[in-house]
């Protein structure tokens, strides 16, 4: 079956929301390179990933390193098991280089994930692609 991180990289590589989302719990919260406030929630963090396997061309992931980090969440900012999956990516003909850092809770669910992403360009990128998929499909007004 493998670790919480092991079926997150294939169902993400695989693009299977379905296994993505039992990967969370219901309050996770998602740090975006591109927006200050998290995406909060399992149903906003899913449509937010349909939104990223549509955009993300050529998404592999190149490497893994484990341990534990200071979560963003509650007033004391306590530590959890924590995985950062270094992943690679195109976005609208830009190369992507960057992280995903998951955070577990004690049953070994994601409820904090952050992504950050460089070159600043690439960034831009994916802001622009995000944000238009949100709009598509009905998540954010259109400005």
């Amino acid at each position: 079956m493998g670790t919480t991180a092991d079926r997150f990289k294939a169902a993400v590589e695989a693009q299977e929301l379905d296994a993505v989302e039992e990967l969370f719990t219901e309050d996770v919260r998602l740090y975006s390179p591109v927006k200050f406030t998290p995406f909060e929630g399992r149903p906003m963090v899913l449509a937010l990933f349909g939104v990223l396997l549509r955009t993300f061309e050529d998404f592999h992931y190149v490497g893994e390193l484990t341990g534990s980090a200071q979560t963003a969440a509650g007033p004391d900012g306590g530590s959890a098991d924590s995985t950062v999956l270094i992943f690679r990516a195109t976005v609208n003909g830009k190369q992507i280089h960057g992280i995903d850092l998951l955070q577990f809770d004690e049953a070994g669910r994601i409820k904090e994930f952050t992504v950050m992403v460089r070159p600043q360009s690439a960034v831009h990128a994916l802001g622009e692609a995000v944000l238009a998929g949100l709009v598509e499909d009905g998540l954010v007004p259109q400005e």
